[in-house]
Formats: C-alpha cells, sequence, structure tokens
C-alpha cells in the first residue's frame, strides 16, 4: 500500500511546484493553521458538484486503499469523508472489506461552504482536532477557492515538520481539484473565513514512543 504522507522533505518540494497559494500561517507547539487558494474556470455550482466527489480528484497515494475511487463524501451535516477498504484479491485466504472515517461533514452550504472535523493521515493516531474549512466564491473569470486546515490538540510530532507536510499535502488535493476544472489567473481577493459560519492529510519522524501505531497509520 502507498504511504498517506511522504517524506516531508518532498512534500514541502512538491508544494513550491505546485501553481497554487500555500502557506502554513500559524503555527505552535499546540497545533498550526495551513492556507491555500486557487482560482478556478468553473461556476461555483460546478465547484461544489466536483468538491464533494473527491473519487474524481483526490491523490491515491494519500488513501489508505491507495485508490481515490474508494473515497466517497455524504455533503449532509453528520455525513461522512469515507473510504471503502475493498477485500483484498488473495486467493490463499479470505479477506473482508474494511473502511476508514477521513473526516465528517460538520456544514454543508452549497456552492459557498464545505466545513468538516477530522484529523487526516498520520494525525488521525493522536488526540488532536482538525477542522477543515473550503469556502467557495466568485471571482473575476471563475470561482476563488480557499482551503484551510486548522488543527490542534496535543500531538508527538515535531509541529514545523508536521505542518509543513500537512500544507503540502492539503495544496495537492485542492491542485488536483484544480486540474479537474482548470485554472485561472488573478481573481478578487479571497475572503477570510476564520470566524465565517454564515455559509460562506509525508511521514514527518514519527513519535518516538509510537513506532508501532505510527507504522500502521503510514499504510493510509
Amino acid at each position: 500500500m502507498q504511504k498517506f504522507f511522504t517524506a516531508a522533505a518532498a512534500i514541502a518540494a512538491l508544494a513550491a511546484a505546485m501553481p497554487v497559494s500555500a502557506e502554513v500561517t500559524e503555527q505552535s507547539e499546540n497545533g498550526f493553521i495551513t492556507r491555500d487558494e486557487a482560482v478556478l474556470d468553473a461556476t461555483p455550482k460546478e465547484v461544489w458538484l466536483a468538491l464533494i466527489t473527491p473519487s474524481s480528484w483526490w491523490n491515491s497515494a494519500h488513501t489508505w486503499s491507495a485508490d481515490s475511487t474508494n473515497l466517497t463524501l455524504t455533503p449532509q451535516a453528520g455525513g461522512c469523508f469515507c473510504e471503502r477498504i475493498p477485500e483484498a484479491e488473495d486467493a490463499g485466504r479470505i479477506t473482508l472489506e474494511g473502511s476508514v472515517e477521513h473526516m465528517r461533514v460538520i456544514q454543508a452550504y452549497p456552492e459557498s461552504a464545505l466545513r468538516m472535523k477530522g484529523a487526516l493521515g498520520p494525525l488521525q493516531s493522536e488526540p488532536v482536532t482538525g477542522i477543515l474549512t473550503i469556502a467557495i466564491s466568485e471571482a473575476a473569470g471563475g470561482t476563488r477557492v480557499v482551503w484551510e486546515y486548522n488543527v490542534g490538540g496535543k500531538m508527538r510530532f515535531e509541529t514545523p515538520v508536521i505542518a509543513a507536510a500537512v500544507d503540502g499535502v492539503m495544496s495537492q488535493q485542492l491542485n488536483g481539484l484544480a486540474e479537474l476544472l482548470g485554472r485561472v489567473d488573478g481573481g478578487a481577493a479571497a475572503p477570510d473565513i476564520g470566524s465565517d459560519d454564515e455559509g460562506n492529510g509525508e511521514e514527518p519522524s514519527e513519535p518516538s514512543d509510537s513506532e508501532d501505531a505510527a507504522s500502521s497509520d503510514a499504510d493510509e
């Protein structure tokens, strides 16, 4: 299986090469915030319909099953951004199907905002809370998408390392959406999504005391 996160250095290099605006806007020993944005050559409705179909743009390398077609997202409060783990093709044994919850939807405001709660990738083994807010707004010639992931809580990773790695992976997913729909340069200023509630996932060095748990998470 492919790992959910590649080495932090590789992720940083990948993010630098991507034509989206990406940065770690805040970080402390208790968490971090990553922010990415792009203007897409699509209407808000087209962006929304693509966004809620992650199987069409999420990178397969950042899944537990190594295949993004196993991803589904239910765009309703309480809905799951989930992944099916198919039965293994092994003639020598009976295998069972499994599943993974990546995130849980807490706001679905069509054509304006999707907000989900969950700890992606290796963060899943840590007692942290992650809130992913994806804001959609009209921009010159297309639709602006602002992608912010706010993570807080106790974790056994070095914050600068995990923050850079997560930002790289988040940029990669937004880039996948942009490649699907097309990209527009320029556009209006990005909205501040930090407190708007009205509709508007490398593998860094593993925590030394969680080698076994982290190694199993790495298969995502």
